[in-house]
């Protein structure tokens, strides 16, 4: 296997086949951004490939200010290789690509109170997911339109820091982020839909 940053052919292809099939229109950030941020250095999807395969992927973003600290935008694995550990393998291999340098933070979304059950139960099974992978708790966002965890994959600096630098990632042009969400805040409507 092989673990390697993807070129834009090989984003494109992940968009349509897998990225738009696989989120829910909120969460779909735009290809086109996401190509524009890949031309600035500032998103680098990395893809998990068996030989011309793949497998899983990880989108990881970062703000030119902020050099420790890296969000973890998506995490998946393709539909044909799910629940084979390996999202734990790419959890891994990130983990080793930054130790000592960055800090990855990863978002997942909060069971929602008096929700559907099996929407709650699958929610806190990805946060059991990330913490039995090594992350840890580190305060709630709002994003997308929806209350979630995030955890952290290595030491920050400090809470202060990686909140700071959290929140530079995202830029002022994104209204429906909110870091930290306080308990009683309610998450602002999503940014964005299926229009690209």
């Amino acid at each position: 296997m092989e673990f390697r940053a993807m070129n834009e052919q090989e984003i494109r292809g992940w968009y349509e086949r897998e990225f738009i099939r696989t989120f829910p229109p909120n969460e779909q950030k735009p290809l086109t951004l996401i190509l524009e941020l890949a031309s600035k250095r500032l998103y680098t999807l990395m893809g998990l490939y068996d030989g011309p395969s793949l497998l899983g992927y990880a989108g990881l973003q970062t703000h030119p200010d902020y050099p420790r600290c890296v969000l973890l935008d998506y995490l998946g694995v393709t539909a044909a290789r799910r629940n084979g550990g390996l999202g734990a393998r790419i959890l891994s291999l990130l983990e080793e690509r930054y130790r000592g340098t960055a800090c990855v933070v990863a978002e997942a979304e909060l069971p929602v109170p008096g929700g559907d059950p099996a929407e709650n139960d699958l929610r806190v099974r990805r946060i059991g997911f990330y913490e039995r992978c090594g992350c840890r708790r580190v305060y709630e966002i709002g994003a997308c339109g929806i209350r979630c965890q995030a955890l952290a994959l290595g030491e920050p600096e400090s809470l202060d820091a990686l909140m700071e630098a959290h929140r530079a990632i995202y830029g002022p042009g994104r209204p429906d982020i909110t870091i930290p969400l306080g308990p009683d805040e309610t998450p602002a409507p999503a940014h964005w839909g299926r229009d690209r």
